[in-house]
């Protein structure tokens, strides 16, 4: 079935992330700002997923959640069909989104004054829970080569001082869009054994690939070989219903698995009702709706590359997943400051800043592709306007 993922398109809630970024910048005239900043989508979930919630509504019911037994089963089919690996029942635990879930593992299997590794630039809120629960984020820089991020294990393995535990890796990549190949995940797998580490892998965007690519989920590379490891996977990104707030949190290795059931309780695990709802029914009935939006937001990536690749100096990097664009403008001799105070006074459009992503990221920017064609089409042709000169 063809969906018309243009006509799906939501009105910017005054009560949002969006919204209130918007507000933030203190300027008037905000009805002319783009929002290609916060990590949601401007089209709303599909049919089926405003159905079911729309059905509970009327039933009236804003109780506490059950039918676990009924979500695994949708989750252990989505996987199976779009990742090709499937997860046993016993492994699934659910948590209020990723975010939080990597508080909850960082609680569980290290202590105060730990090093958990990241590979930079890498989504910002990583680092934040990190410090928020008093470990110490230790950045990897990745090499940017031809427009390709690759780890440097080698440079990390220089970096050790034995302070470390986990590392937490994003697959796919956010900022930089990256598939990581089975060799490359199986190298990965070789370093964490060999240095005893716990491997925290953020596959949210996972579903989130263009056409032609292939996201390889990480069982499928440590199969044989590791199984300390904790997959991460959820709907909300892919489905745009993040306000559901829920994560699958997905553990092989039946010793992790109790630990994190203890550190889960501590905090409550009970899920929410909503959320939890609406990706089972997504998983059920919405992959042929993610086909349809993933290549309309290939045509988006199509559209903004172009116009951005046109100004000297300037370079988008060719994403093979997610619907957040990655350009670098190190090579214009401004500083970070004055290239973001040029995209909101001037251009009038809310991006990210690289800075923000870690290390390897100053004079980068994130722009949110995952909005009508329209506006990647202005906001692309506002920012060539202002940096082709």
């Amino acid at each position: 079935m063809a969906f018309d993922i243009e006509e799906t398109l939501a009105r910017i809630p005054e009560r949002s992330l969006k919204a209130d970024a918007i507000k933030a910048t203190g300027l008037e005239n905000t009805g002319d700002f783009i929002s290609m900043g916060v990590a949601d989508m401007s089209f709303k979930p599909p049919c089926v997923v405003l159905d079911v919630l729309t059905n509970e509504i009327k039933q009236g019911f804003f109780g506490y959640y059950g039918g676990k037994n009924n979500y695994k089963a949708a989750l252990k089919n989505w996987m199976k069909q779009m990742h090709s690996w499937e997860p046993k029942s016993e492994w699934i635990h659910t948590a209020h989104g990723l975010v939080a879930a990597i508080g909850t593992a960082l609680r569980a299997y290290t202590s105060k004054g730990d090093g958990i590794i990241l590979f930079s630039p890498v989504y910002h809120s990583f680092k934040k829970i990190i410090q928020a629960n008093e470990r110490n984020p230790v950045e990897c820089p990745m090499n940017l080569t031809e427009g390709k991020y690759y780890l440097d294990l080698g440079r990390l393995e220089g970096m050790l001082t034995g302070k470390e535990k986990m590392i937490i890796f994003c697959s796919p990549h956010n900022p930089g869009g990256r598939i990581w190949s089975l060799e490359i995940q199986r190298e990965l797998a070789y370093f964490c054994k060999k240095h005893n580490l716990l491997l925290i892998i953020d596959e949210i965007h996972n579903d989130l690939v263009f056409p032609k690519n292939k996201h390889v989920t990480f069982p499928l590379a440590a199969e044989g070989l590791f199984d300390n490891f904790i997959l991460m996977t959820s709907t909300t990104k892919t489905f745009n219903i993040a306000g559901g707030l829920m994560g699958n949190v997905i553990i092989p290795n039946t010793k992790l698995g109790i630990q994190f059931s203890k550190a889960n309780m501590a905090t409550g695990e009970s899920p929410n009702r909503f959320g939890m709802i609406m990706g089972e029914r997504a998983m059920e009935e919405g992959q042929p709706w993610l086909k349809n939006l993933m290549e309309y937001i290939d045509e988006n990536r199509n559209i903004f590359d172009h116009k951005i690749n046109s100004i000297p100096l300037v370079r988008s990097i060719r994403l093979e997943a997610t619907y957040l664009a990655w350009v670098d403008f190190s090579k214009l001799e401004e500083d970070e400051s004055s290239i973001m105070k040029k995209l909101v006074s001037d251009a009038k459009i809310i991006a990210n800043p690289g800075s923000s992503f870690g290390l390897g990221g100053d004079k980068f920017v994130r722009f949110n592709l995952a909005t009508s064609k329209e506006l990647v089409q202005e906001a692309s042709e506002r920012i060539r306007s202002i940096f082709e000169n």
